[in-house]
């Protein structure tokens, strides 16, 4: 009789998990767990902490979501708080575990957690797979890795996306392992009473992201994505698809299959291939950052060449609080510290005002977005602020934006700014435009 433990990670859901079918179809008996990790909660990260209050909250959403579906199945999740090695080690050893199910995550520090738990456990059998990527490892040719994102995408874009696969639970498969032992006492009240006291423009969990992903596809707002993506508010001026994608509530392929469902049935458009092409951008940087391994959080990054700037701590703590010369930014940062959420054109006026205006170090800058967002993913959050800072894949050097011109073309009345930061302040910005990412 095969004993398995499945432990969810970044793919916090049952349907389109190719790893959790793998796991079940190969033991009789199965327990579920999720570890939420000590180490992630300490300021260890240029000062900050890895997951913060907002998405902390959304993780216990998401968890509460699971555990739900996996109970009206006859499962009961088992959340636990701690070092996750050591956890997953205990839980292996008491529990005369054969098999271990898992995500295959594209970050450094997941990674090398993995594989000390595998050096530590060598007679077990591991079973980890990517869930949350368009492509699988064989699909994409490694020399379309190197380069820009213009190659990647040329090479990719005809590339087959797999349908997404239903989830395998039934009666049939694996009974419910029984567990004893300690766990995190009252998890549900503990996630009650922990949530952030800020507001949230998005709550966690499959169900809810299968859901928004229903109600957009819903409406006709695809068909005009590629006018409106760009807009600093508004709940479907773009897909908002990010947070589910990041903690893994849904998957990629998931999204694409819907799209290509509206397009059957709407038409395709240069604004629903955009959406497309946005999933390209970040399958891109998820497959480079296996490939950049360390050197994605270097300095230097990948070009080796270290930018002009410093740590400056007030220039930094004024942009951290939106108390900046510069009213749109400090208005992008408001609406971030609140929300934990900020638009994409948002993110790149604010990740060039430290990097360019401020001269601070853009890794100060990375941290604190990991902190802050809701929808954090190490790899497009890092590959983004490469590409601002000059040291990632992009063959322009980096990019500069006109923090005044932004201001005219995507907040023209001032809307935005006076919802966010009343505040009046000075501009002091004379520096030249350049969008980003961008074809090259």
């Amino acid at each position: 009789m095969k004993t398995a433990l499945y432990w969810f990670t970044e793919d916090l859901r049952l349907h389109d998990n190719v790893a959790l079918n793998s796991t079940l179809y190969a033991c009789d008996e199965i327990i579920f767990v999720y570890v939420l990790d000590e180490y992630l909660l300490k300021p260890t990260n240029y000062n900050h902490v890895h997951v913060g209050d907002i998405r902390l909250k959304f993780i216990k959403e998401s968890l509460a979501d699971l555990s739900d579906q996996l109970q009206q199945l006859g499962y009961e999740l088992q959340v636990f708080r701690g070092e996750t090695n050591t956890v997953l080690k205990n839980l292996v050893t008491t529990n005369d575990v054969d098999i271990i199910g898992c995500h295959h995550s594209v970050g450094l520090y997941e990674r090398r957690n993995l594989s000390i738990l595998q050096s530590q456990l060598p007679d077990k059998r591991f079973i980890c797979q990517n869930n949350n990527l368009l492509f699988g490892s064989k699909q994409v040719e490694p020399n379309v890795l190197n380069g820009s994102f213009s190659k990647f995408r040329k090479k990719t874009a005809q590339t087959a996306v797999y349908e997404p696969v239903e989830s395998v639970l039934t009666d049939t498969l694996p009974r419910p392992l029984s567990y004893e032992g300690e766990r995190l006492e009252h998890w549900r009240f503990y996630l009650e009473s922990n949530s952030s006291k800020g507001p949230s423009v998005f709550c966690g969990g499959e169900r809810k992201a299968l859901l928004e992903v229903e109600s957009y596809f819903n409406t006709d707002a695809a068909l005009s994505y590629k006018q409106t993506r760009n807009e600093l508010e508004g709940h479907t001026n773009s897909t908002k698809f990010s947070p589910y994608l990041a903690l893994g509530n849904i998957s990629p392929r998931e999204i694409v299959a819907n799209l290509k469902r509206f397009e059957h049935q709407h038409g395709a458009n240069d604004s629903t291939y955009w959406i497309f092409f946005e999933i390209l951008w970040r399958e891109f940087f998820h497959h480079k950052a296996i490939l950049k391994g360390s050197k994605l959080f270097e300095f230097s990054g990948e070009s080796g060449k270290r930018p002009l700037t410093t740590y400056y701590p007030q220039r930094f703590l004024s942009w951290c609080n939106g108390e900046t010369s510069y009213p749109l930014v400090n208005a992008l940062m408001k609406e971030l510290n609140a929300t934990g959420f900020m638009s994409n054109r948002g993110r790149q006026i604010v990740a060039s005002c430290l990097v360019n205006e401020l001269q601070v170090d853009w890794r100060y800058g990375a941290a604190f977005f990991q902190q802050q967002l809701v929808d954090y993913d190490v790899a497009s959050n890092w590959g983004n602020w490469q590409y601002i800072a000059g040291v990632g894949d992009d063959p322009k050097g980096g990019r500069h934006f006109n923090i005044n011109k932004q201001a005219e073309m995507y907040d023209p009345n001032g809307a935005f700014v006076r919802k966010w930061s009343p505040n009046k302040s000075v501009w002091i910005s004379e520096t030249d435009i350049a969008d980003w990412p961008q074809e090259v």
